[in-house]
């Protein structure tokens, strides 16, 4: 968490019984496979479904703060949006989709019964905390005055072969997602340069990547920043090349725009010196 927002926790209820999204998802026999309650603040709906049977664990940063190493069938991620600045709120949307296995599920729960948003004094614990609406761009599966529920598959799970969305979604294979949010996503390259040459991807099929807006372009970024890191810890690169195709004559061939990170290893080159700029060979010395 931000130090904007330290008191994020304290907004966690104490209860006896599920949840009432809990109570939704579960009824509808929504909750299935490997379960991840992310953001499970003390842990009450992970304690009361493994009686039920349910293979599920919990994590919260302040709570339960050892991060999942795996993925998982379903992920519960109930009211932690709501208490989240928006870069806080990009972060948990990031490490959810890159959570979920490709067929997986994630259930959002947000509240419809926020009167006043921004930072308050919460009236229990007297310190400063957060709370606001959200709006998500997934399936609405129920709603009430009270709270909403989304249902969230990866980008490239509910969209394998729609072109008209992106070539890059093209043919029968599902894409590996790596990490989304609302407006970007991202996947390894089919055809890698180096190992885990990813490609970074906003949602809206534009083909110039300054014909984004600057709100699409910061998306981007906010991702490639997400995907170096996961990139980092999986395959310990030495360094990173990254870059932008604009139009033929710069090389592009997809005309859909998209950020090449491309992966570094000590020895893949004789000799590295110059990077990116070898882009014109005999331009690359100086």
């Amino acid at each position: 968490m931000s130090n904007q927002n330290q008191n994020s926790h304290l907004t966690a209820i104490e209860r006896t019984s599920l949840s009432y999204p809990a109570r939704i998802l579960l009824n509808q026999k929504k909750i299935n496979g490997k379960v991840l309650d992310f953001g499970c603040g003390i842990g009450k709906d992970v304690e009361l479904l493994k009686v039920k049977g349910i293979d599920i664990v919990g994590y919260d940063p302040f709570y339960f703060p050892e991060f999942p190493k795996e993925k998982f069938d379903t992920i519960l991620c109930f009211y932690v949006l709501n208490v989240l600045l928006p870069e806080e709120q990009a972060e948990v949307l990031m490490n959810v989709s890159n959570l979920l296995k490709p067929n997986g599920k994630a259930y959002f729960a947000v509240r419809r019964d926020i009167q006043y948003e921004g930072f308050r004094i919460h009236k229990v614990h007297k310190k400063e905390t957060y709370q606001c609406l959200i709006k998500l761009a997934y399936l609405s599966v129920f709603k009430n005055e009270n709270c909403e529920l989304y249902e969230y598959q990866h980008y490239t799970t509910l969209n394998k072969g729609k072109t008209d969305l992106s070539p890059f979604l093209s043919g029968v294979e599902t894409r590996e997602l790596i990490v989304e949010t609302a407006t970007v996503f991202s996947f390894y390259d089919k055809f890698p340069v180096s190992k885990g040459h990813s490609l970074i991807v906003p949602k809206r099929l534009v083909s110039n990547y300054f014909d984004l807006t600057l709100k699409e372009q910061t998306a981007c970024w906010i991702i490639a920043n997400k995907v170096k890191k996961i990139l980092q810890e999986k395959y310990n690169p030495d360094g990173f090349n990254i870059g932008i195709n604009v139009n033929k004559e710069a090389g592009q061939t997809i005309w859909h725009s998209h950020i090449h990170i491309i992966p570094r290893y000590y020895g893949d080159i004789e000799n590295p010196r110059g990077g990116i700029r070898g882009v014109i060979p005999n331009k690359k010395e100086y």
